[in-house]
């Protein structure tokens, strides 16, 4: 600390009649130092405003100094010798050694000659650093020493609660447990800008989480290929892995699994995890869907939310039984949420693969609500065929109107001849739209083969699409649809008339579908098995 009192004076400037053989420099002891530009210029200012005659004394003696201010220097040096020579002083003698100490002011304890401030987290000297920058520093340490005082008690109070050894007035609220979270985010910040300590990530600085040893991955030694996984992901495992390891289900452990899902929610072992904490916490379902339903938008292409979606309605379900107001209304919600997917890919197989399994779940093949739906999706897009998959799924899979486990692609006479008049209907007026469109020609296939129809019911409809095939019937050749020529071909070949199928299947090759060539000589060949 600088000098006040009377040391501030020190030392007098030598009186005129000093001895000129023995001159002093009036200015050098008074004069005022230049401001201190880093932390060892200013050390060093100290140093010396803690030793005032020093350096008068080194370069010309105490000789040179009044006798004021030698007395002075004299009373002081005796005074701080004292403690090392036990040496028991009569009683006047020390009341006027220390007045005399007294009235000069002077610092018993002089800081040392030289002081090393150390080297900070990168290296650099620490003496160096500008004054301003070292303040700034200093301030910084001041408060991480208070913060880790802090945090000591809340510790210490807090196992006095866990052990049943409280004082009066332990108690811990949810606001202290956020203030210790705040302050624990506030060390580690600190840590880091002073010492370069990697935060740990929000676990390791949270109260809630004192109680748990995270178990970190280890990768075998001497792995070719270890994975880099980023701090704060690293971390988040670690506890997932104790956790899991204690088959602790509990509120903290479901956070923890939607924090690790929102860094990687591809990780399919959290997901199972969260399930069956919401299993054995009984939590509502409702709430859960809605939560999965921001997180599905955020990630459309993830196979480990629909999963997890199926096993909650698989949960879901056995309470709906009793309550069809319930069951509809899930329904509902469940179309209105795959319409805001569906909005964003509507060809995604997820959400169509889960669109089959809620429609099986939920017993919707009769509700005209999903038939409207995937009828508003083919009318917006003809050519998806994800829609028009889940149309013949949906007409042809009812229970109520099929043959439970026949098979897609086989005669089923339980389905009734209105419904395949109905089907077949539709599929020809979607051709129309657009006949070189695959989708309807092969939905029109399966419609047949399920009512155990010929194809050569429709050969009307398909000619339609042909004409003056290769200058036949004396007009120009015209093929609006390669589908159509594709099912007349097998439509002759059914007939038996193996001319005007091979025809046709050489006019795909040679002109219509040049690009597929090879497939269609092969079937050119079959025709003469």
């Amino acid at each position: 600390m600088p000098l006040q009192g009377k040391a501030a004076q020190k030392p007098k400037t030598p009186s005129t009649d000093a001895s000129p053989s023995n001159p002093l420099p009036a200015t050098a002891p008074t004069a005022q130092p230049a401001p201190a530009i880093t932390v060892a210029e200013r050390t060093q200012q100290r140093t010396d405003e803690s030793r005032p005659f020093e350096a008068v004394r080194r370069k010309s003696g105490l000789a040179a100094l009044p006798d004021e201010d030698r007395a002075a220097w004299y009373a002081c040096h005796f005074a701080r010798s004292l403690p090392a020579k036990r040496t028991r002083l009569p009683p006047k003698f020390q009341r006027e050694l220390w007045r005399a100490v007294n009235d000069a002011g002077l610092p018993l304890r002089p800081l040392p000659r030289t002081y090393s401030w150390g080297i900070d987290r990168s290296g650099q000297d620490v003496g160096r650093y500008p004054t301003p920058r070292f303040d700034e520093r200093f301030a910084k340490r001041t408060r991480l020493t208070e913060l880790v005082l802090q945090s000591k008690a809340f510790r210490e109070r807090r196992d006095r609660l866990r052990s049943g050894s409280a004082e009066a007035g332990d108690i811990i609220t949810d606001s202290d447990i956020q203030e210790e979270r705040l302050r624990r985010s506030e060390m580690a910040k600190l840590k880091s800008e002073l010492y370069g300590v990697v935060p740990e990530g929000g676990f390791a600085t949270d109260p809630e989480w004192d109680d748990v040893l995270p178990l970190p991955v280890e990768e075998p030694e001497g792995a070719l290929a270890t994975i880099s996984y980023p701090a704060e992901y690293a971390t988040a495992i670690s506890y997932l892995r104790a956790v899991m390891a204690n088959k602790e289900y509990s509120a903290r452990s479901l956070r923890l699994t939607e924090t690790i899902i929102d860094m990687n929610p591809a990780h399919y072992t959290v997901w199972l995890y969260r399930a069956s904490i919401l299993l054995a916490m009984a939590l509502p379902i409702p709430a859960e869907l809605a939560w999965l339903n921001a997180v599905a938008l955020e990630h459309l292409k993830n196979y480990q939310i629909w999963h997890h979606r199926h096993l909650l309605i698989d949960q879901h379900h056995p309470t709906l039984a009793s309550d069809p107001a319930a069951a509809a209304a899930l329904a509902a919600s469940e179309r209105d949420f795959l319409a805001q997917i569906l909005a964003h890919d509507t060809k995604n197989y997820h959400v169509w693969s889960y669109r089959s399994y809620l429609v099986a779940k939920l017993n919707l093949f009769a509700d005209p609500a999903e038939l409207r739906a995937v009828d508003v999706l083919i009318d917006d897009d003809v050519r998806n065929n994800s829609a028009w998959s889940h149309r013949f799924f949906l007409v042809f899979s009812d229970p109520a109107a099929s043959t439970p486990g026949a098979h897609a692609t086989e005669h089923d006479p339980a389905v009734p001849q209105a419904t395949v008049d109905r089907e077949v209907a539709y599929a020809q007026e979607k051709i129309a739209l657009a006949p070189q469109n695959q989708s309807p020609w092969n939905y029109l296939r399966g419609v047949l083969v399920k009512g155990g129809r010929e194809l050569a019911s429709v050969e009307g409809f398909a000619e339609g699409f042909v004409t003056g095939l290769e200058g036949k019937s004396g007009g120009k050749e015209d093929v609006r649809s390669t589908h159509a020529l594709d099912l007349l071909a097998e439509i002759y070949a059914e007939k038996g008339d193996r001319e005007r199928a091979d025809l046709c299947l050489r006019r795909l090759g040679e002109k219509w579908d040049r690009i597929r060539v090879g497939y269609w000589e092969w079937r050119r060949k079959c025709l003469e098995v």
